[in-house]
């Protein structure tokens, strides 16, 4: 064979991009945020898992007791909440920094609501006779209660670090040379990358928990 009609051996011609080579060019800060959410996969996968064994060892059939209506709403609170972080971005891109803090400020509403609607939720379930501790608690009951606070542990995580990135939007859109500085400084684009990425993490990883729920209650 000809090397000179070989593409791969010829100089300038693009190669492909390996894995490792993609994840070189990753910023630090978005790699370890990769890390994070695999080991908060990992983590939650096995306490599914967990409760499905429970589940099915407990001999209860499904449908015994109705699931909490509140969080069927704070999965819909959830969502919308992903929708308006995702307008983030372009805002930003926009140079809105007034649109971006009312976005951001929706956003930590919503988080906010969305916890509260848990908090009622596990009343809900203490109501149907699902109580976390007692007589009548039950292991599969013990890990409903237990996947969903450690989900809302996770989101306010997020809550914070959107907390701390509201307050410096609003700080910036109060004078026009801190607006320009925060606009023209790449990290708060990143910071707005990470939040945005972390946040679609947290609703993708409750719709699935929900759905197991709705399967297996």
């Amino acid at each position: 064979m000809n090397p000179e009609n070989d593409h791969r051996n010829q100089v300038g011609i693009p190669q492909s991009a390996t894995t490792f080579a993609r994840m070189e060019r990753l910023p630090p800060l978005l790699m370890v945020l990769y890390l994070v959410m695999l080991a908060i996969t990992v983590m939650f996968v096995i306490l599914v898992a967990a409760y499905i064994n429970a589940r099915m060892r407990s001999g209860v059939p499904t449908g015994l007791h109705a699931l909490p209506r509140y969080f069927s709403l704070s999965t819909i609170v959830l969502v919308v909440s992903s929708y308006t972080i995702g307008q983030a971005r372009r805002l930003y891109a926009q140079d809105d920094l007034a649109s971006l803090g009312r976005c951001l400020g929706a956003t930590l509403l919503l988080g906010f609501v969305f916890a509260g609607l848990q908090v009622l939720g596990w009343r809900e379930l203490v109501l149907y006779g699902v109580p976390f501790q007692g007589a009548a608690s039950t292991s599969s009951g013990q890990f409903i209660y237990l996947i969903s606070a450690l989900h809302v542990v996770h989101l306010l995580a997020g809550i914070l670090f959107l907390l701390v990135l509201l307050l410096r939007v609003l700080q910036a859109d109060r004078d026009a040379v801190r607006g320009l500085v925060f606009i023209r400084n790449p990290y708060h684009r990143r910071q707005l990358r990470l939040l945005g990425t972390y946040w679609h993490f947290i609703d993708v990883l409750w719709v699935a928990l929900f759905a197991v729920f709705l399967f297996m209650y």
